[in-house]
């Protein structure tokens, strides 16, 4: 793949070339911690390949000039398993890890190098989460030593209430979310918002599913049914999002629009299908049919894998470790996570900010609507002829959410 790397090479041009290879051929090891068994591990096998793609990608152009290594482990979504394999993964080196299927895995992890980094100074370690994307993870239990690249739910509920409040068919909204934290938030920001921006609006259901664990939703589209509802909020993701939609269309419910967080991941194109054309709304940083390089990447990654390339987080790791590396002239965790904070970039979705007081990324978050391919977005989803259309797009200010976090930074 002939993947240029414009947007760091342009944020480097002023560093000494002394500095910019200051590691040249040193190797990172990336410990990624996710699902490989269960419900999800579709989801977190996509995820697994996205980091060694861009890994080996990065590797052969970064200007710092280092390798990266991908270290795979299985959590099984359990934050006791995180734990052991957080433990592991510094067993065999690794001084920084990834995440981002599950908020209590995510909690798991931030805890867990709270107390090593403080009681082994010279081997800390740092930690990027790619997707979980409970608030509080940034607000009462934030950690310098975590940085989070995705949008948390509160902003992506900004944006999304933000479109729905300018669309007359939004007038009886139920909620389904699965029971954990990021479930309960989803409910919570919707209703909040909802009666701020659209107080006329009802809440006609708000169920809780468990994750992971449902392999028929039907009696839940039953009472979404029975609710009257013309629309639906949720934030389930993987297998609870993809059979949440097969059920609706094998049940004929075609008029009532979704909206969703995670429509584009694994699974979840393949079950709306045809049969949900311009029915389902996602707010997500990324769309597949981003021009220059992203664009290129979804191409490159299909042709090789036959699959989605989805997490575009992968992405702003990559790019933000290769510009901290060389601003430190050291690949140190320590020295890392100081330039880390502040940092700014121009992205596939614009200009980028890693928020130095919580250590939450700012960006711009697309509403994209699931539509057939083709004209100025070609590239489909999970080979359905469908794809997800971007109909708005927000700047970083307007998804922004305040922080509670009292950063606690090591002296």
């Amino acid at each position: 793949m002939n993947f240029a790397l414009k947007t760091i090479a342009a944020s480097v041009l002023l560093v000494s070339a002394g500095g910019a290879f200051a590691q040249k051929g040193e190797t990172v090891k990336i410990a990624w911690l996710d699902p490989l068994s269960g419900l999800m591990a579709a989801v977190g096998t996509n995820q697994l390949k996205s980091w060694q793609f861009l890994g080996e990608e990065f590797s052969k152009n970064n200007p710092a000039g280092v390798k990266f290594e991908i270290i795979g482990i299985d959590n099984k979504l359990s934050p006791q398993e995180t734990t052991s394999a957080l433990r592991s993964a510094m067993d065999q080196g690794a001084r920084y890890v990834v995440q981002g299927n599950g908020s209590g895995p995510a909690l798991a992890i931030m805890d867990a190098l709270e107390k090593h980094n403080a009681r082994n100074p010279g081997k800390e370690v740092v930690y990027l989460n790619y997707a979980a994307v409970d608030p509080d993870l940034t607000n009462s239990k934030c950690s310098y030593w975590h940085f989070r690249l995705d949008a948390d739910t509160s902003m992506k509920m900004e944006a999304l209430t933000t479109y729905m409040k300018d669309e007359p068919s939004v007038k009886k909204v139920y909620l389904i979310n699965q029971n954990y934290s990021h479930g309960h938030q989803v409910s919570k920001y919707a209703k909040e918002m909802l009666k701020r921006k659209r107080p006329d609006v009802q809440i006609v259901g708000d169920d809780l599913s468990p994750l992971a664990q449902v392999r028929d939703f039907s009696p839940y589209i039953a009472k979404i049914k029975a609710s009257g509802a013309d629309t639906v909020i949720t934030g389930n993701w993987g297998s609870d999002l993809a059979l949440l939609i097969k059920a609706a269309n094998d049940a004929g419910l075609n008029n009532v629009n979704f909206y969703t967080y995670y429509g584009s991941v694994t699974g979840s194109p393949t079950a709306m299908g045809a049969g949900a054309d311009g029915r389902v709304y996602m707010v997500s940083y990324a769309h597949a049919n981003l021009p220059g390089d992203f664009s290129r990447l979804v191409v490159d990654y299909k042709k090789k894998f036959n699959d989605d390339f989805y997490t575009g987080a992968v992405y702003h790791a990559y790019t933000m470790l290769s510009q901290a590396f060389v601003k430190a002239k050291s690949t140190d965790p320590v020295k890392v996570a100081a330039v880390l904070e502040g940092m700014k970039f121009k992205s596939f979705n614009g200009e980028v900010e890693m928020r130095k007081t919580d250590h939450q990324l700012q960006q711009g978050l697309f509403i994209s609507k699931w539509e057939k391919a083709g004209g100025k977005y070609p590239l489909d989803s999970e080979n359905t002829g469908y794809t997800f259309v971007p109909v708005k797009y927000y700047e970083p200010y307007v998804a922004s959410t305040p922080t509670s976090c009292q950063m606690k930074r090591p002296s």
